[in-house]
């Protein structure tokens, strides 16, 4: 007997992990707007910056398919709570780098992969983002969770209020960011910053987040339990197909999943080539400081905030995932687009356009994602599309990386041009949901 997951679960407030989520991600936001000037200051270039995300990715795509499935059997919270450690001596690792000798270890000087020196404190950069990357859970978990404790009705606002939990602490980290960093200890104390936030997450996980998958600590019931004798009522939680090692191959065969982890997949190339792009544009062609970058940073995350609040709840109430999917798909290309211009109004352009689009994208198509794996899947489905979305990163980071050299701000087209790939998918998923 298969428990029914939508009875006790949505008694669970949603407010404990959308709390986990902002905290954990404004640590890591106040450390984004100057990551590119720690890597660039320590010799590294734009390929390195590109790399070392992707040595984030590399790690996560070992690490949260792995995750993810331990969370379906010992429970969200516990894999979550591991995660977040592992992000917190990330942190530390960070923080050791700064005093650390700027040695060069390595001098490369290549008309393919460019200038750029390797460094002890780039070094130990790189193991930082390692470690985080290895328990890189959770985001993967934290949507698995979200799904246990989400019905139908309310799974596409939801997670759109998973976004605002993440955009707003992409809001304040920028701004804490500038403001810490403008004084006299430079970096040191935002990743200082970062860390103790960290913390502070981990101890939410500890003291506010009740586990969400009760199949994952409810033990098989004594058929002479006592209680039955109270008549208090018993549902028992037997070994479930979720217990099982679960492959790519079965989680593939599931309902429309070939389709939705394909979108998956092209948006997060896409995001990743803007990723990488985007702050080497701003400081190399643009000329931006670490204050103009946090401003851009920060608006664009206002402007999230806004359309995956009010915007997406009033919409997801009238229109389907696959609709919002595919209609935010074709606002992204022009918003990508836009980006492609030194002319800083039309910058600004694009990230409205970006704001809106992917705010009506992505909290769909995780929405969609949840639906299509059902009760029994969720971790293993969120780790498998973790590990896809590592795959993207890494080839968007490090091909980016190198393409930024030749391309420069034509690179914004090329995730115009996936963008639309996801688009031209989501119509044909929209049209055979449609199709009598």
């Amino acid at each position: 007997m298969v428990k029914n997951s939508h009875t006790k679960q949505n008694r669970i407030s949603i407010y404990p992990i959308l709390s986990v989520n902002f905290v954990g991600t404004l640590g890591f936001s106040i450390v984004l707007p100057f990551l590119v000037f720690l890597v660039t200051k320590w010799g590294g270039n734009a390929l390195i910056y590109g790399i070392m995300g992707a040595t984030y990715s590399f790690f996560q795509l070992i690490g949260a398919p792995i995750l993810g499935k331990w969370s379906d059997k010992i429970g969200r919270r516990k894999v979550l709570l591991l995660s977040q450690i592992g992000t917190l001596l990330s942190w530390v690792i960070l923080l050791i780098a700064f005093f650390l000798p700027v040695n060069n270890l390595l001098l490369v000087d290549s008309t393919i992969f460019g200038k750029f020196t390797l460094t002890l404190p780039l070094l130990v950069l790189f193991l930082a983002r390692a470690a985080d990357g290895i328990t890189g859970g959770n985001v993967s978990v934290a949507n698995a969770y979200l799904a246990d404790i989400s019905s139908d009705d309310n799974r596409n606002a939801n997670y759109g209020k998973m976004s605002i939990s993440s955009n707003l602490g992409f809001v304040l980290g920028p701004a804490i960011a500038g403001i810490l960093g403008a004084t006299a200890m430079g970096e040191i104390l935002p990743v200082t910053a970062a860390l103790i936030i960290s913390a502070v997450a981990t101890v939410l996980i500890i003291v506010k987040l009740p586990e969400s998958n009760r199949c994952a600590v409810t033990k098989h019931p004594d058929a002479n339990n006592v209680s039955k004798v109270f008549g208090q009522e018993l549902k028992p939680c037997y070994e479930t197909e979720s217990s099982k090692n679960i492959s790519l191959g079965e989680i593939l065969k599931l309902n429309n999943m070939k389709h939705i982890l394909a979108i998956y997949f092209l948006i997060m190339l896409a995001f990743n080539f803007f990723y990488i792009a985007f702050p080497v544009y701003a400081v190399k062609t643009l000329e931006w400081n670490v204050t103009q970058t946090g401003i851009f940073f920060t608006v664009l995350s206002l402007l999230m905030v806004i359309v995956q609040g009010p915007v997406l709840s009033r919409l997801s109430k009238k229109c389907s995932d696959t609709f919002l999917m595919a209609t935010g798909s074709v606002i992204l290309v022009f918003g990508f687009f836009f980006f492609a211009t030194t002319n800083i109004t039309l910058i600004y352009i694009a990230a409205a356009l970006m704001a809106l689009g992917n705010g009506l994208m992505w909290p769909s198509t995780m929405a969609a994602l949840s639906k299509a794996a059902g009760d029994k899947y969720q971790g293993a489905v969120q780790g498998y599309a973790g590990s896809g979305g590592a795959i993207a990163s890494i080839i968007g980071l490090v091909v980016g990386g190198v393409m930024y050299g030749f391309l420069e701000d034509k690179i914004f087209i090329m995730s115009a041009v996936i963008i639309f790939l996801t688009a031209l998918m989501s119509i044909s998923l929209l049209l055979r949901k449609t199709s009598p």
